[in-house]
């Protein structure tokens, strides 16, 4: 498949009166739209300052003025600064001048985030009424499949976000493919829910409709009660979606008529394979999901055959090389109850062998492109290891590795077996300090308010017959809801920090466990 412009998609849509965009009750034809994009590039033009980056932040949630600025920005030649509406103070001014923002559109409710920060000469103005108004709409740029046409910060759970550069082919193309795949057209409705400054929305969601031709209905902001409302009011029939959300919709109480929808299938990623199970069988519709983030320098999608707990099967492109000899990984081994034996020679680093893919690169970021590039390969910082058949499994981030008694242990499989007890409905792994060297490992766990008891919770781990005994949690601690950012992810760091010290925290003795 050749690699089109998001410009290129747009223009395709020019003359089509069909309905484009749908949101709460309004409705706009996919020519009113390109129309739109097109006067607001012009108002862009006369509005930027040719001598500097042509950068225009934007702070909003999903609302139809961001699908038209996204579309003004490809006419245009700007580039669209996504902005987190969940930063506040000098970090959400940090991620404005990082990102050489001439100016920020905002939503009322949002421009008071900015009041008072030191943003030097970039300028705070209305999302729908800040610049001056042209009426002529702007004739298109050129572009390129290699332009830059956003900057999407990544979710920054290990650190400051860093500002991933999205060009029009990063965009397009999944769109295009994605359409191509699940064989979308002007008959489909896309529904997007999932914040639209983050790549899951703009690539899985927004580009798939845009390629498509198909119908996009906005919603605001994600919300678990109103996804099947919304599936049926717009008549969606592909929603994306990333794994927690998904899993706050198969939370919701179901109804003997939730398969009475027209939803055809769900795109997205980090999915729980018993969720995923439970929103198929739920919804009646086909759940595709894929590994992949930001960067977009690996991804890879999960087939028939995947079994249960498993990514998928990468691509020959894709190597797992063991961090410190830089070496592939040889196939996991386990033992008769199914622990892994092996993890010290088995999990190792997701490694883009060939190059780039995606990757464009971080905005205003040498050292971090120089951390993802080395060798010519593109390194995800992702831990995985894979079974003699070639099916891959995250065992977490290379941060989260912990070290216990001179062994590395990754974290994502020690989460999936504390999410098998019925009572738990979130869990995290993360480290804190082993009082003589190294690590201790700790949980942080979610219930859907059953009691859970510390002698009930040892029993259930002691019958887990593949969780090894370094795996075991040291301590365990209730909270009511885990640390996420905007964009659903766990903030490990913070759990890390917070430590032992703290309310609900049982500590482990032998096979049982106490209150602290």
């Amino acid at each position: 498949m050749s690699v089109p412009t998001v410009t290129e998609l747009l223009l395709a849509r020019a003359g089509d009166e069909r309905p484009g965009l749908l949101f709460e009750d309004r409705t706009w034809s996919w020519a009113e739209h390109v129309q739109a994009s097109a006067r607001r590039a012009s108002d862009l033009r006369t509005a930027l300052d040719r001598e500097k980056p042509p950068h225009v932040g934007i702070l909003a949630d999903n609302v139809p003025a961001f699908s038209i600025l996204l579309g003004a920005c490809a006419f245009a030649g700007a580039v669209l600064v996504g902005l987190n509406p969940t930063r506040r103070g000098d970090a959400l001014a940090r991620d404005v001048k990082l990102a050489d923002c001439q100016f920020v559109l905002a939503e009322p409710k949002y421009r008071t985030l900015l009041d008072g920060l030191d943003l030097g000469d970039i300028r705070v103005l209305d999302l729908e009424s800040g610049l001056p108004t042209a009426n002529t709409p702007a004739e298109p740029v050129a572009a390129t499949a290699d332009d830059l046409l956003m900057l999407i910060f990544t979710s920054g759970t290990s650190g400051d976000p860093k500002a991933v550069r999205c060009t029009h082919g990063k965009i397009a193309f999944p769109g295009a493919m994605l359409a191509d795949r699940f064989r979308l057209s002007t008959s489909d409705t896309v529904y997007v829910t999932m914040p639209m400054f983050h790549s899951n929305a703009i690539m899985a969601g927004w580009a798939v409709g845009l390629a498509a031709g198909a119908r996009i209905a906005l919603r605001r902001r994600f919300s678990a009660s109103g996804f099947l409302p919304d599936v049926r009011k717009f008549g969606a029939t592909y929603a994306n979606y990333v794994g927690k959300p998904l899993s706050y919709v198969v939370a919701t109480p179901p109804r003997p008529d939730d398969a009475d929808n027209p939803l055809r299938l769900v795109y997205g990623n980090e999915g729980a394979s018993a969720d995923l199970a439970a929103f198929e069988k739920r919804f009646g519709c086909k759940v595709v999901d894929a590994f992949g983030s930001t960067e977009g320098g690996v991804g890879f999608a999960r087939t028939e055959d995947t079994p249960a707990g498993s990514l998928g099967r990468p691509a020959g492109d894709v190597a797992i090389l063991h961090p410190d000899t830089g070496r592939p990984c040889p196939p996991a081994e386990f033992d008769g109850r199914g622990r892994l034996v092996n993890a010290g020679e088995a999990v190792g680093e997701l490694v883009n062998t060939t190059g780039a893919g995606w990757f464009a690169g971080y905005y205003r970021d040498p050292g971090a492109d120089a951390e993802r590039l080395r060798d010519g390969m593109f390194h995800t910082g992702d831990l995985a290891y894979a079974d003699a058949g070639g099916f891959c499994y995250f065992a977490g981030r290379l941060g989260d590795w912990l070290r216990v008694d001179g062994e590395n242990l990754g974290t994502a499989p020690i989460e999936r077996i504390l999410l098998r007890h019925p009572a738990i409905t979130d869990a995290a792994v993360y480290a804190v300090p082993d009082p003589v060297t190294g690590d201790r490992v700790m949980a942080a766990i979610v219930t859907d308010g059953t009691p859970l008891d510390p002698a009930g919770f040892g029993r259930f781990l002691a019958g887990q017959p593949d969780l090894g005994p370094k795996q075991v949690p040291d301590y365990v601690r209730t909270v009511r809801e885990l640390p996420r950012t905007s964009t659903f992810k766990v903030v490990k760091r913070q759990l890390s920090a917070e430590g032992t010290n703290c309310a609900d925290v049982w500590e482990r003795a032998g096979l049982d466990y106490t209150s602290r």
